[in-house]
């Protein structure tokens, strides 16, 4: 059918013209969706810089709680044994490292931070007044241990008379109810429901926040569907003019291919070349499967292809699309002098029925010699190599361990692919030396012409 019997029989439509159009309403379209997706883009932004907030500030009341509790647990261990290592610790977190007082500067900075900010305020003054209690436990251990040069800190810390008269034993003790007891915790227990508060306040705001964004994300989603359901109706107009112009002639010459019938050269002028192209095959093929019976082209004991057949199909086939494997049973023998003959051949026929097993349908297993067979790979063009390796694997692990009372089988394989236009014949030499590069360096091993 030429350009114009199709235009008659769509109704005047014409390809190029409707090509065209659909290219205008995709860029239309698509714009469309770009803006759209900016949009909805801005307001998740909004939406996860608040998260990112709430999670910065949160972080922020966690790190004054975690100091707090650091500087408790440092003057708590001071008191119990007086080491001098923690008494250290203490006084680098409380006046160089500075985490408290760090993290509610990080929350001021936050100008919407506003009552939290306040909250978590008051949760430092009440750890900074908590801190006079352990300098008296520090200063407690300090005289009980005689201890000289300590931090300027304490030297304004003074005992009661009554503790200062207190025995070593008893001034350590009193240190360590100081940090230890009811008192102590109730002042801990004030930090903390501060900080409790701080963060109430910021979950607050930042649910404030997240619904404004929901909302807007809302808007933009209902938007970003209308597009959604304009493209998919124009991909079903798409698909109807598809379907009137090829996809009906398609379907038409499958199930003629399912008859086993040549297709009708109809359609568009592409597919008009295809039907042609494939009714010239059909013929090709019909007339080989004339000229070659089945016992004429497959082995009698492994029942896959011989080497009659492995020629025939070397001879219409794409050699540009092909993968050949060549397998070749190491050491093969070895299990005629060891086993038998009838082993041996149990052995070929395992090697056969494996390698059907592990390719596809499509291929051809091929029997070309005593233990040497062929797989085509037919329109393989686009297997990957590492798929190949594996199967490789699989088939080597299958034949070794496998549950039929044979000794392991091993074999070796040469990859060679029909690229750069060569002949059937040079196909098989590359797959060959592939081989016997396998042979030549263990066996038991597979190797790509591509890699010598």
């Amino acid at each position: 059918m030429d350009n114009n019997g199709m235009e008659n029989k769509t109704k005047g439509i014409s390809l190029r013209r409707l090509h065209r159009w659909l290219i205008v309403a995709a860029v239309v379209l698509s714009c469309l969706m770009v803006w759209s997706t900016i949009r909805l883009s801005q307001s998740f932004r909004t939406l996860s810089q608040a998260t990112d907030e709430y999670i910065f500030l949160e972080k922020a009341a966690y790190d004054l709680m975690d100091a707090s509790d650091y500087l408790t647990e440092k003057v708590q261990r001071f008191t119990i044994d007086g080491d001098l290592t923690y008494m250290d610790e203490y006084f680098t977190e409380a006046f160089e490292t500075q985490r408290r007082e760090e993290a509610v500067a990080k929350m001021g900075s936050d100008s919407d931070a506003g009552e939290a900010y306040r909250l978590l305020q008051a949760a430092l003054d009440a750890s900074v007044r908590l801190m006079d209690r352990e300098y008296y436990a520090m200063m407690l251990v300090v005289e009980a241990k005689g201890y000289t040069g300590y931090p300027d800190a304490l030297s304004e810390t003074v005992l009661t008379p009554e503790d200062a008269s207190l025995s070593p034993e008893e001034k350590m003790k009193r240190a360590t109810e100081t940090v230890l007891g009811e008192e102590y915790y109730q002042l801990k227990d004030v930090i903390r429901g501060n900080m409790r508060q701080s963060l109430a306040e910021l979950e607050r705001l930042t649910r404030e926040t997240e619904a404004s964004s929901n909302r807007s994300m809302s808007t933009e989603l209902f938007i970003f569907r209308a597009i959604i359901v304009i493209q998919m109706l124009g991909v079903v107009g798409v698909i109807w003019v598809a379907s009137r112009l090829s996809i009906s002639p398609v379907l038409k010459a499958v199930e003629k291919i399912r008859d086993e019938s040549p297709i009708p050269e109809t359609g568009a002028r592409e597919f008009r070349y295809l039907a042609q192209t494939y009714n010239r095959m059909f013929a090709v093929h019909r007339n080989s499967l004339r000229r070659l019976s089945y016992n004429a082209s497959h082995d009698a004991l492994t029942k896959v292809y011989n080497r009659a057949g492995y020629d025939l199909i070397m001879s219409d086939i794409d050699i540009s699309t092909t993968y050949m494997l060549l397998f070749d049973v190491d050491n093969f023998k070895e299990y005629n002098d060891t086993y038998g003959h009838e082993t041996g051949d149990a052995v070929l026929v395992k090697v056969a029925e494996t390698l059907k097993n592990h390719f596809r349908s499509d291929d051809h297993v091929c029997r070309i010699g005593g233990d040497e067979f062929v797989v085509l790979m037919l329109n393989a063009d686009k297997v990957r190599r590492n798929l190949l390796e594996l199967n490789f694997m699989r088939i080597s692990e299958e034949l070794k361990n496998g549950p039929d009372g044979l000794p392991p089988i091993f074999v070796s394989a040469g990859v060679a692919h029909g690229s750069g236009s060569i002949s059937a014949g040079d196909l098989f030499v590359q797959a060959d030396k592939a081989l016997y590069s396998s042979k030549d360096n263990g066996k038991k091993r597979c190797t790509f012409f591509e890699d010598m």
